[in-house]
């Protein structure tokens, strides 16, 4: 293989990913997200705390922590930001220009990795620079790059290539360009999420090889300092009467280094089976038209169900007899629903379950419905780009803007129709629990329509709801991160500041959609 030719194909491979507006949007979230995780100890939480004591912010305690929390976000949103090039110049014909060309196919996959690499790393450049923001308005000491450059090589070095390798693997390989790809990898990723717990013992911890994630040697390195039976990473409380603790700058043992280079070398083995398997675009290996009617796992099940897609026919007339917006938002529903039977079943069991469980299961099962809810509607306001209808539906009365507000009411409308049963019946003894779950709903929606459209990517959405809701699953006493209200933490406060974000988010949404009918 020729390493110019190579190396052309990798930063063409960054320009294309990096210049997209979807790149813009993921850059602000992970921007927004990497401020976030550094608490400020000034309103009683830390970003890690051990026996009740807060670590003191320096540049050893900011890398280590917001790697760690930097790799668990990375490690699934990175996968599905890279993957589905092959699917695209699939759709786009390119595929057919590719593959009959003198490229080489291992070159051609080589490249595409490289360029993925650069693209993953600027995201990861991207949250570095943020806490090096916070630490200067947050932190305690000097700002020590090494340490950070460090810490993140050390942690994310490793998970980058793995996400990379697979995702690559994943676009290589016929049986997993679909769906079914999708759901694999996540069972991966929270597989290597699912181990960590055996990791610890007492207070020692093993770095294991096959872990990309980084997560078995940060324990490792914390355990030869600290005691981590007692220790709370992320959102945590604290203490302010215990004296706060501090990490030496040195953390990284040379059996941790050396662990970590073997899990940067392990992690280029989806890579290794990438480069036979490719196929080259060959017609008989990968068929355009499964790409484009973008087949998933549930065909099958939607299609055993098809007979349930009649209970969606009331809401089409009922569309047809209400005006404005709320009949088109309906239309919607009704489209959304009647296009995916598997939709229908879920909320009928939802409702029936919601009618007949105690109290005390409302929670898990509204958490359930919103995780279902959330997965539906990600490609809703992407639905117009997928099916090349954007210019006939901005040449509509009202344009893009106005098919941005049917969109996310259609949106808050399924939220409503998964979850609705059960928030009744939590407002009879939980008022603000429900209240929080409406608030949650409405910000969710927001969040959902308005990535939706600016990034043009369902998957912008989706990747940011599946890594909050497990966030939010496993941060207990944090009011602001009980979005929907599952544990029953959320306050006042915090169902207000969500639903001024959700109006937020909105009312951007609508200004983007304004855009174009501006003059140039």
């Amino acid at each position: 293989m020729n390493a110019g030719l190579v190396r052309t194909l990798a930063l063409l491979e960054a320009r294309v990913r990096l210049r997209r507006t979807s790149t813009l949007v993921t850059m602000l979230a992970v921007v927004a997200l990497s401020w976030l995780i550094v608490s400020d100890p000034a309103g009683g939480q830390t970003l890690m705390a051990i026996g009740g004591a807060r670590v003191r912010y320096t540049s050893a305690m900011l890398a280590v922590g917001s790697a760690a929390q930097a790799t668990l976000l990375f490690a699934l949103a990175g996968f599905y930001l890279l993957r589905g090039r092959m699917a695209e110049d699939l759709r786009s014909g390119m595929g057919g220009v590719i593959g009959a060309s003198a490229l080489g196919g291992r070159a051609f996959v080589l490249g595409r990795w490289c360029g993925g690499v650069l693209y993953l790393l600027a995201l990861i450049g991207a949250s570095m620079a943020t806490v090096l923001a916070c630490h200067l308005v947050r932190g305690e000491g000097l700002i020590e790059p090494g340490v950070y450059l460090s810490t993140y090589l050390l942690v994310l070095g490793p998970m980058a290539l793995f996400t990379v390798s697979c995702a690559v693997l994943w676009d290589s390989w016929a049986p997993l360009m679909g769906k079914r790809g999708d759901i694999l990898y996540f069972v991966v990723w929270a597989g290597q999420m699912g181990m960590l717990p055996a990791l610890v013992n007492g207070a020692t911890a093993t770095t294991v090889p096959f872990d990309f994630s980084g997560m078995s040697a940060v324990i490792a390195a914390l355990s030869a300092q600290v005691d981590i039976t007692n220790m709370s990473l992320g959102i945590a409380d604290f203490d302010p009467k215990l004296a706060p603790l501090t990490l030496p700058a040195a953390l990284w043992r040379t059996d941790i280094v050396g662990v970590r280079a073997l899990s940067a070398l392990l992690a280029c083995l989806p890579l290794w089976l990438a480069l036979p398997l490719f196929h080259r675009f060959s017609p008989d290996r990968v068929k355009p038209a499964r790409s484009l009617a973008r087949r998933s796992p549930l065909a099958l099940l939607n299609g055993w169900l098809r007979p349930l897609a009649r209970l969606a026919q009331p809401l089409f007339r009922l569309a047809a007899r209400l005006p404005g917006i709320p009949g088109q938002a309906m239309a919607d529903v009704a489209l959304t629903l009647g296009t995916a039977p598997t939709a229908i079943a879920l909320l009928l069991v939802a409702q029936v379950l919601a009618l007949v469980l105690p109290a005390a299961m409302l929670a898990p099962l509204v958490l359930a419905c919103v995780a279902c809810w959330g997965v539906l509607v990600s490609d809703l306001a992407t639905r117009d780009g997928d099916a090349g209808c954007t210019v006939l539906g901005a040449a509509v009365p009202g344009g893009a803007a106005r098919r941005y507000w049917r969109q996310l009411g259609a949106t808050c409308m399924l939220g409503l129709m998964f979850t609705g049963v059960a928030a009744l019946r939590l407002a009879g003894f939980e008022p603000l629990r429900a209240l929080a779950l409406l608030s949650g709903l409405f910000a969710l929606a927001a969040f959902a329509t308005m990535l939706g459209r600016t990034s043009g990517s369902a998957r912008t959405f989706l990747v940011l709801f599946l890594f909050g809701l497990y966030m939010g699953v496993q941060i207990h006493n944090v009011p602001m991160a009980d979005v929907v209200g599952f544990h029953g933490t959320a306050t006042l406060t915090s169902i207000l500041a969500w639903s001024a974000m959700g109006a937020l988010a909105a009312c951007a949404g609508h200004l983007w959609n304004r855009r174009p009918a501006q003059p140039a």
